[in-house]
């Protein structure tokens, strides 16, 4: 690698880890508000809250990686430009397709770091985010038993405990289940006991009584128990324990999914297989993004305004870019037969690269007319 190619390396990568540290910040902060109030006033330690807040922090990562690479080729390429540098290099006799050398070795380095992360990182921490969340959702004590105080967990559901002993065991329950409103049970127990079942937490209740009402008939049945055993795990955790995502599982899995894996899952199989191929397809777009940053703004004169009409037109081609992605996915999620759709946005931002570089390359261009050298054929 040659000095120059490593100087713009360099400059490349502090300006990318600057971006990207602000905008995980920026999503930190945004992600930790909602997390806080969530666990935090759940009954969970600040530890929890860290520890969640840092298995987000992945997925948040492979996100703005192609943003912050973007940015950082076009606030490298700007002052490279506004300082002469690029014309003084394109003076010795270097190209643009030279000159897009470092960038080049600089989108691999992107792309590297989102396949990694979308492929290993991120299931990983998904995996782990949800065997946390489900270990916190089958906390009931931590989240809804509180003595001394009507609780209503879920619409139509009260709960009421007036102690909760320090071997865990619950004293004098009441739970009332009015959801279904044509018969509300209501249930009251001496003694209960809260135990973690395959399907969620479960109480276990003794000493009590059950009455349910059909006010179709206005019949009152009332039945007496020593021990009943009551499955709370979609009252009190609202939803219960959840299966494997498609994010959850390796990249092969989904590339070679098929209907019984996604009968499984309780999606499709275009869904599994968009999910797939996005994870390959996204570290190429992560290559192309500083790509055209710095072609676009490589077709520029130099001037002593700037270049914010190629800097605005980078950002317009950026999106027009991700809005070709987007088209592609939904295509994929319609038809997983048509999967190849889903690399054309990548094809398409370096198309847009190799033609930006062509047109700088030109002789005719202005950037090429400044930068040739001193005697040379007009």
């Amino acid at each position: 690698m040659s000095r120059f190619d490593r100087y713009l390396l360099s400059q490349l990568l502090v300006l990318f880890g600057f971006f990207s540290l602000v905008l995980v910040a920026v999503y930190w902060v945004n992600r930790a508000v909602s997390l806080f109030d969530q666990l935090i006033g759940n009954g969970q330690s600040a530890l929890v809250f860290v520890e969640f807040t840092a298995l987000t922090l992945p997925n948040a990562i492979r996100l703005v990686l192609p943003v912050s690479a973007f940015a950082a080729a076009l606030y490298v390429t700007n002052r490279l430009t506004r300082e002469s540098e690029l014309v003084v290099m394109q003076a010795t006799g270097f190209s643009p397709w030279r000159l897009a050398r470092p960038v080049v070795y600089f989108g691999i380095i992107v792309a590297v770091m989102i396949a990694v992360l979308m492929n290993i990182v991120v299931p990983a921490s998904r995996i782990t985010l949800a065997t946390r969340s489900a270990e916190i959702e089958a906390n009931v004590t931590a989240r809804f038993l509180r003595e001394g105080a009507f609780l209503h967990p879920a619409p139509g559901v009260t709960l009421y405990i007036r102690e909760i002993a320090p071997t865990g065991e619950l004293l004098d329950v009441f739970l009332s289940d009015a959801r279904d409103p044509g018969s509300p049970i209501t249930y009251s127990a001496l003694r209960a006991l809260v135990v973690r079942g395959e399907t969620g937490p479960k109480l276990i209740l003794l000493d009590g009584m059950a009455q349910m009402l059909d006010r179709a008939t206005s019949h009152l049945t009332v039945t007496r128990f020593a021990d009943l055993t009551h499955d709370v795990g979609g009252v009190l955790t609202g939803s219960g324990l959840q299966g494997r995502s498609p994010e959850e599982l390796p990249t092969l899995a989904l590339l070679r999914a098929d209907s019984a894996l996604a009968a499984e899952l309780g999606t499709t199989r275009a869904v599994l297989v968009q999910e797939g191929h996005s994870r390959i397809a996204n570290p190429l777009l992560g290559f192309a993004a500083p790509l055209i940053g710095f072609s676009a703004l490589l077709v520029g004169a130099f001037s002593r305004f700037g270049l914010w009409r190629q800097v605005v037109g980078a950002v317009i081609l950026l999106v027009i870019v991700q809005f070709a992605d987007n088209i592609a996915a939904q295509t994929v999620l319609r038809d997983a037969a048509l999967w190849p759709v889903q690399y054309a946005s990548a094809v398409l931002g370096l198309g847009v690269t190799a033609g930006l570089l062509a047109m700088a390359a030109g002789p005719g261009f202005p950037l090429r007319r400044i930068a040739r050298p001193p005697g040379s054929a007009a």
